[in-house]
């Protein structure tokens, strides 16, 4: 997938090109398959806010660089060693990434171009708009991480029944664009090459709302919201506290990225 012409060579986790008052906010870590650290939410909460005061800019798409994901979730060489008592300041930063989207007053979309798992999906949740394609894979995979999935069910409900909400969130199952679209995870549902085509279309589509009526009723639905996403924040600095006492993520994550290592090493 490719960003409009009119970007600019730029360096870091997040990238801008702006094309016809759209602003495409690129996730750039495509080594690590845009997974989320702690540059990347600081750059993309930073993004974000300066996208939104700027008057040249009528609505913002955000992908993920690369073919094979959107995100990839939280990047567990973060997180693999925290100690308890780093946990709340980690979990601060993730909400204040989150916050810094629903803060969008603008038309936000989210073009899934491939692997969206916890808080790249959760990034999506976020957004107005999510358009993806059948192949990717999207969901919740905390549990599998020996983390307790809490803000991520909670966007979750907002968008699809219990019982689904349910089985990505106990079972930590990724499901593909198709499933998605059928349960509500996804707005549209396009072919891959027509995934940020799309968004943008959408995008300019936002952009084209008298301005004040749309912020005004994104206002109403984040205050209508915002009591439910703070709770749960609140209630997931105590369930990880409790996650990381236990030692339970640290010896899954420490695991995990073992095993990786070695298959990196390996010869081929």
């Amino acid at each position: 997938m490719t960003v409009p012409a009119t970007a600019t060579p730029q360096a870091g986790p997040v990238i801008v090109a702006r094309h016809d008052g759209i602003a495409v906010v690129t996730l750039s870590r495509p080594e690590r398959l845009n997974a989320v650290n702690a540059a990347l939410r600081d750059a993309l909460i930073a993004t974000l806010g300066a996208l939104d005061a700027d008057a040249a800019v009528a609505a913002i798409v955000i992908t993920g660089a690369g073919e094979r994901a959107f995100c990839a979730g939280q990047d567990l060489t973060e997180t693999a060693t925290l100690a308890p008592a780093a946990v709340p300041a980690w979990l601060a930063h993730q909400r204040a990434m989150y916050q810094a989207v629903r803060d969008v007053t603008k038309g936000c979309v989210v073009a899934f171009n491939g692997l969206a798992a916890g808080a790249g999906m959760q990034i999506g949740l976020c957004a107005d708009l999510r358009i993806g394609h059948p192949d990717i894979r999207i969901g919740q995979p905390e549990v599998r991480a020996g983390l307790a999935s809490i803000v991520g069910s909670w966007m979750l409900s907002l968008h699809v029944t219990h019982g689904v909400n349910q089985m990505l969130s106990l079972t930590g199952a990724l499901i593909d664009g198709t499933r998605a679209h059928q349960v509500g995870l996804l707005t549209h549902l396009v072919p891959r090459a027509e995934v940020l085509p799309r968004a943008m279309e959408e995008a300019r589509g936002l952009a084209a709302v008298p301005p004040t009526a749309l912020r005004l009723t994104k206002q109403r639905f984040r205050e209508a919201t915002q009591p439910g996403f703070d709770e749960a924040c609140r209630a997931i600095e105590r369930f990880q506290v409790q996650a990381y006492l236990g030692g339970e993520p640290q010896k899954v994550q420490g695991a995990f990225l073992a095993r990786r290592a070695g298959a990196t090493e390996a010869p081929t």
